[in-house]
């Protein structure tokens, strides 16, 4: 945990200076962006799948230190948990890494024991339409299809706090979201790794 939080603090500059890769993306208030991508399977799958249902995308990139720890505590696996399609929640991750094919995000999601859906972007087309610029960036989409949040998934980039002690700002959200409140903190500064585009 230690040479993680220690890469981790190493890359931060680094990584917020790459914000500027990605594409124009989206607001708050905004209709999602459709789209269509195959998982880890190969199985087609449509934001349009899961209309009515309050959708998070998370992007990822195996590689990058700052998925790793939160892959490490668990971060995502639990709140995909706690949060799932009985709460009429539906986690999707998102890979626009240009280097990573179906096959490495076959392994990446047998390495973590993901039980859901990774999609593969590889080509950038849906990352740049979200303004996806880290990994990881959060996004969580209303029952009506507008991006109600987007940003950090806590106010911890260096990971010091004890997760107890932080802010989950997607949790938070989902839970407005649940007893039919607005989102209270709607968008916050994403950190990470920059998302590796394709040039």
């Amino acid at each position: 945990m230690n040479l993680i939080k220690t890469a981790t603090a190493l890359i931060i500059s680094t990584a917020f200076a790459g914000v500027a890769i990605a594409g124009p993306g989206i607001d708050v208030g905004d209709k999602a962006p459709a789209f269509t991508l195959n998982d880890s399977a190969g199985n087609a799958v449509s934001l349009a799948d899961f209309k009515g249902k309050t959708v998070v995308l998370e992007w990822t990139n195996p590689d990058c230190p700052f998925v790793k720890r939160h892959y490490q505590e668990g971060s995502m696996k639990n709140l995909s948990t706690a949060y799932d399609e009985s709460m009429g929640v539906v986690w999707l991750t998102i890979n626009s890494t240009n280097y990573m094919d179906a096959a490495a995000n076959a392994a990446f999601v047998k390495k973590e024991g993901i039980t859901w859906e990774v999609l593969v972007d590889q080509d950038g087309t849906v990352g740049h339409a979200y303004g996806a610029a880290t990994t990881p960036h959060m996004f969580i989409i209303d029952a009506e299809g507008t991006v109600v949040y987007h940003g950090a998934i806590d106010d911890d980039p260096r990971g010091n706090m004890d997760s107890g002690a932080r802010t989950n700002y997607v949790a938070n959200a989902l839970n407005e979201i649940a007893v039919g409140k607005s989102v209270s903190t709607p968008e916050t500064k994403p950190y990470g790794c920059s998302v590796k585009y394709a040039k």
